[in-house]
């Protein structure tokens, strides 16, 4: 006489919210639970939560709306001209070219690398103000003051050249911005102005220019 098969009864497990049938093995799906992304949201996008060139009003961080908004305006002219600065560096990463391509290589890539923690930390000091980033290439190329590089491959000493006229550019920002959150009180864009960005590139342009003396690799004289 065959033995009977128990018969199989539905059982809910409420923490992963499936019906399974003991016995079959395989979970049933839970229609109550809708696991589609929500696409394309943007096309309909209600209004933005903060409009560029605003400061919030949520950071109790003792600055008036004024000084924040001055400070947030600076840093992302600054913003803008050090992700240029570092799209230089790359630019020039990939393109150089002679005898002393293996140690600017080298160095115009670690230059890259530090150009690139700058940004974040100007772009962290503006949302500590309360204020919206410059993020996209777009917007960059339209607020950027450093002068665009030719697509060309162009020759080391006019390479490096380019990047000292931008790390110039740079330099008199943070002189300016030093100055002028000393005036208002905003310590830690002050501190950010000097001891990050102006420091960083202060040492960058020490050590490209010294490779623009005229100093030959062979012969001593």
């Amino acid at each position: 006489m065959a033995t009977k098969a128990p018969a199989k009864t539905a059982t809910k497990t409420a923490e992963k919210g499936v019906t399974k049938m003991e016995g079959a093995g395989l979970p049933q799906t839970n229609s109550a639970v809708n696991v589609q992304p929500l696409l394309n949201q943007q096309i309909k996008a209600p209004a933005p939560i903060q409009k560029f060139g605003t400061v919030s009003q949520r950071l109790p961080n003792t600055l008036s709306d004024e000084v924040r908004l001055d400070s947030v305006q600076q840093l992302n002219q600054l913003l803008a001209d050090t992700m240029t600065m570092r799209d230089l560096y790359k630019k020039a990463h990939w393109q150089v070219t002679g005898p002393t391509f293996y140690q600017l290589h080298l160095l115009f890539d670690a230059h890259y690398e530090k150009q690139a923690e700058l940004i974040d930390t100007i772009a962290e000091r503006i949302q500590m103000l309360g204020g919206v980033t410059v993020a996209l290439s777009f917007d960059v190329a339209e607020l950027t003051s450093i002068p665009r590089a030719p697509r060309d491959r162009e020759e080391v000493p006019v390479m490096i050249s380019r990047l000292l006229q931008a790390h110039q550019i740079i330099l008199k920002q943070c002189h300016d911005i030093a100055k002028r959150a000393d005036e208002t009180g905003d310590d830690g864009t002050n501190d950010l102005a000097v001891s990050d960005v102006m420091r960083e590139n202060e040492q960058e342009v020490w050590f490209i220019s010294e490779h623009l003396v005229d100093s030959p690799l062979l012969q001593a004289k």
